[in-house]
């Protein structure tokens, strides 16, 4: 990619480059450095391409990292910070946003520095006093963010996943730990698996176990409800949002935002019970019917476990080119809450989507009772038609997504859209 400047340009990208450009090279790119002096480029590091975009580095910049939780935890920050009255960015799995306007499409959960120096760049002529970001397990390995400096660090929770990319769980574990080294703020969720952290201006936030923003009471029944004390001080979060792991993501988003800019408790309850939540997360997208990002076994039990007083029907797959073994693992969550299974195809990529469907259902104890439709459009159709009155059909692994990646192509798949064009066309 590029950024325009007044009479030249920026680039990390060789083949862009031309006779005095600026290439910025990064971890991932110096390779190319000698391809882009023969071009007679000007080499740049990140410090010098901030200064050259002329960033404010008085922006607070707001990390958050995990398994599950990213997204949600990001947006209610973002979501609270407008409401108290700042102007904030945020970029991450759902795009890029300034102020509540849409900057650019969805992308990486993390792009590439030069793409989030660009975000900045805009933030600060938009005057942003925060900038809130996703940051994957996959950026942190390859230092995607390098040259960012974080006014505070959020860790959700670590669960399997990525280990296609990590190898190993333990790998996937120290790359999550890198982001955790320094003296930032850092927000540490006590009750997931522990990771080690720099204990200088670490603040824990959790339910189970003591911490120093601790739930004493809550309530799930109708939304969540709950009382948050910090140190003698309480204050409540009130929200339409369903499910235990939304509580992690408010409490985990309020202590942030308390601690950056110690708000009136008021005026920081108002702004956490206007955040609705994330579309494709827990989203109602028709009666009966809901649509969820979860393709991870903890992910995908998190949201079941949520909506298990209900008779649920679970439209799901599973990534192709990605971990085989979190599969049957999936498998064997959905054969537990549901009543009835329907395995079919996510985003098979390069992979056949029968090996994938038959690896899922290795984790089943009664494979065939799972109803097996690779094509995920009659896989919903089927599901909407076997609901009966008080059936939850709960549509997992894709949320928001409006593409379906197969063999290199994404072609339009909306399952929001999908479930709507059924009931509006078919006598289901």
């Amino acid at each position: 990619m590029k950024i325009k400047l007044e009479n030249s340009f920026i680039t990390d990208n060789t083949l862009e480059c031309e006779k005095n450009c600026f290439f910025l090279t990064t971890e991932q790119n110096k390779r190319f450095e000698n391809e882009a002096l023969k071009k007679e480029c000007k080499i740049i590091d990140v410090e010098e391409c901030k200064k050259l975009l002329n960033i404010d580095e008085n922006i607070k910049i707001i990390g958050i990292t995990g398994t599950n939780g990213k997204t949600t935890t990001a947006a209610a920050i973002y979501s609270i910070l407008l409401d108290l009255g700042y102007n904030c960015g945020l970029c991450g799995t759902r795009g890029a946003f300034i102020n509540d306007e849409q900057i650019d499409q969805k992308s990486l959960t993390t792009s590439a520095i030069l793409k989030t120096l660009e975000y900045l760049k805009i933030a600060t002529e938009k005057k942003c006093d925060f900038f809130v970001m996703e940051v994957s397990s996959h950026a942190l390995v390859q230092n995607r963010i390098e040259g960012l400096k974080f006014a505070a660090k959020i860790f959700t929770n670590i669960t399997q996943d990525h280990l296609d990319f990590h190898k190993t769980f333990e790998n996937y574990k120290q790359a999550k730990e890198l982001f955790f080294t320094d003296e930032s703020l850092k927000f540490i969720n006590k009750d997931a698996l522990a990771i080690k952290f720099n204990v200088k201006n670490a603040f824990t936030y959790g339910i189970e176990n003591p911490s120093l923003y601790q739930i004493k009471a809550y309530s799930l029944e109708n939304g969540i409800e709950a009382i948050v004390m910090i140190k003698n001080v309480s204050f409540h979060i009130e929200s339409p949002m369903l499910g235990l792991f939304n509580l992690y993501n408010l409490l985990a988003a309020s202590a942030c935002v308390n601690e950056l800019v110690k708000p009136n408790l008021i005026n920081l309850e108002k702004a956490i019970s206007n955040f609705g939540g994330v579309c494709g997360r827990v989203e109602q997208v028709a009666d009966g019917v809901i649509v969820d990002f979860a393709h991870t076994p903890d992910g995908i039990e998190k949201v079941l476990d949520t909506l298990k007083n209900k008779k649920l029907i679970v439209v799901f797959g599973a990534g192709g080119n990605r971990d085989h073994t979190k599969r049957p693992l999936m498998g064997k969550i959905v054969e537990h809450f549901a009543k009835t299974a329907i395995i079919t195809s996510d985003n098979p990529r390069d992979e056949d989507p029968k090996t994938i469907i038959e690896e899922i259902a290795s984790g089943f104890k009664e494979p065939k009772k799972a109803l097996m439709i690779e094509d995920r459009k009659e896989a919903i159709k089927k599901a909407l038609e076997l609901k009966e009155k008080d059936d939850l059909v709960v549509i997992l692994g894709k949320g928001d997504e409006d593409t379906q990646e197969i063999k290199g192509v994404k072609h339009p798949f909306s399952d929001k859209l999908v479930v709507n064009e059924i009931l509006r066309t078919s006598n289901v």
